[in-house]
């Protein structure tokens, strides 16, 4: 056959790297989020919270139809992700492209071991997203008054009241509630959060029932530095154990970011399948993390998250295709480029 070019050798051997890293095989059992922590001090076990099928498609100018939102929903449910964050609860009004929200919870195909909440404002979105299937919900707030005001139209102090309400009904009915802070590391309408501001905003969710709260760079301003600060803050209110960290990549920070929190000790990570989202009262706030990304740094690190990565670059790569829109995740521009994922 002769000699093989050495361009060619390359690409083989890029292309078997990339396969390596990309995780063909089948997914190793999951650790326990509990394990202790690896000798690099890093967690063993990351928890990835898929939010691309309510954060991600919120801000799509064009409505998704109802049958293309389940289907995603479907085809990550079979990825090994362990929660996908399925619609919101809103009224149609503020974010007309959640109105069917009813549809697609009671439309998805629920498998064994994956959590599929959804954004419940107030009690009688609760209600309603009980009503149609939902067994835990998330509360979403604000560190900054300014934005609390432009995203769910009260100020953080009525909104804490309101979300007392969910907590309180979903306490009755053993539903679980996450929490949110929104502009954690800084806002499109006051520019930067002072980290106490964060933590008591955090400690109130916590202290009325919120299992976790997800700490949200909600337009992606954040650095390493920023996050290491606002970290340290809400840690002394709340347990490690009961953090999440929610990033945007603005700014190109966000796996940056997320490897900082892991490095405090977070092991909880909020991403979205091809990096879609924004935020409809955020002007300028590109999208989420994209989960591609966030697995494809986790598998380097020797991190385990139960997450088919190829399974996911699939989903997305059908989201994109029915959106008409590039992904923005970098691992799958580079993998279906090479041919990695065909």
């Amino acid at each position: 056959m002769g000699t093989v070019p050495s361009a060619l050798k390359h690409c083989l051997s890029y292309q078997h790297l990339l396969k390596e890293q990309l995780w063909i095989a089948e997914p190793p059992a999951a650790a326990h989020p509990a394990q202790e922590p690896q000798a690099s001090g890093l967690p063993e076990y990351i928890k990835i919270v898929e939010v691309g099928p309510r954060d991600g498609l919120q801000n799509e100018k064009v409505i998704v139809p109802t049958d293309i939102k389940i289907e995603l929903i479907n085809q990550l449910s079979k990825t090994g992700l362990p929660a996908i964050e399925v619609t919101s609860f809103v009224s149609s009004k503020w974010v007309p492209q959640m109105a069917d929200h009813k549809e697609v919870m009671r439309g998805i195909e629920r498998h064994p071991g994956v959590q599929y909440p959804v954004l419940t404002p107030n009690l009688q979105g609760f209600h309603s997203a009980i009503a149609a299937g939902a067994t835990e919900v998330s509360v979403f707030g604000a560190a900054s008054e300014s934005f609390s005001k432009m995203n769910i139209n009260c100020s953080i102090e009525e909104s804490i009241e309101r979300f007392e309400e969910v907590t309180k009904s979903a306490r009755s009915m053993n539903i679980p509630v996450r929490g949110y802070v929104s502009c954690a590391l800084g806002c499109p309408y006051e520019g930067n959060i002072v980290p106490d501001k964060v933590a008591e905003v955090s400690k109130r969710l916590y202290s009325m029932g919120c299992y976790e709260i997800s700490l949200g760079d909600t337009i992606g301003v954040g650095t390493p530095g920023s996050m290491k600060k606002m970290l340290e803050a809400v840690m002394k209110e709340i347990p490690l154990s009961a953090l999440a960290v929610h990033c945007h990549d603005t700014y190109g920070q966000a796996l940056a970011n997320i490897l900082t929190a892991m490095q405090m000790g977070v092991s909880v990570v909020d991403s979205s399948v091809a990096g879609l989202g924004g935020c409809p009262y955020a002007k300028g706030a590109t999208g989420n993390v994209a989960t591609e990304d966030v697995i494809y740094m986790l598998n380097g690190l020797g991190i385990n998250t139960g997450v088919n990565l190829c399974a996911v670059m699939e989903a997305g790569n059908f989201i994109c295709t029915a959106l008409n829109k590039k992904t923005n995740s970098k691992v799958a521009q580079a993998s279906f480029s090479t041919g990695t994922i065909n």
